[in-house]
């Protein structure tokens, strides 16, 4: 699926269920993505956001089960809530220098991520943001800077 250049905003729900949806290509035009747009496109294997997006809100990719790789631009200074939630397959996220917020939930569920790194940026992460995840290597740290909620399940 091509979304036209041009287009600056995808609204909330825009693909939302759509399981047969396997890629995308969102031009640069993109500026915002609503709430819920790519929501439980279960067949969705990798996605590459924009650079002149700055915020992934809350569910943008929730249920995204064969979501294995995503780009994180480097304009983005929030991730919201459950941006990620239940993206099972996911194993690695680059989240860039300048996000400051990793929202509650937003790696929920996310099984297969075992290799992330979370820049100094960050300043709060949300409750239950990486519960279901394993980062042996840098579990104890992120404790020590966020709290054992991250990876609790608090809601």
């Amino acid at each position: 699926r091509v979304i036209p250049d041009g287009v600056t905003y995808i609204g909330n729900d825009a693909f939302s269920l759509c399981k047969s949806l396997r890629s995308v290509v969102i031009p640069d035009s993109v500026t915002s993505l609503g709430s819920g747009a790519f929501r439980g496109c279960e067949s969705l294997g990798s996605i590459v956001i924009p650079d002149g997006v700055t915020y992934i809100v809350d569910e943008t990719f929730a249920y995204c089960k064969s979501l294995r790789s995503v780009v994180i631009p480097d304009g983005v200074t929030s991730i919201g809530d459950h941006a990620f939630w239940g993206c099972e397959s996911l194993r690695s996220v680059v989240i860039p220098d300048g996000v400051t917020i990793i929202g509650s939930g937003a790696f929920l569920g996310c099984t297969s991520l075992t290799d992330i790194v979370i820049p100094d940026s960050v300043t709060l992460i949300g409750d239950s943001a990486f519960k279901g995840c394993y980062f042996p290597d840098i579990e104890h740290e992120l404790i020590s800077r966020f709290g054992e909620e991250i990876f609790e399940e608090t809601f």
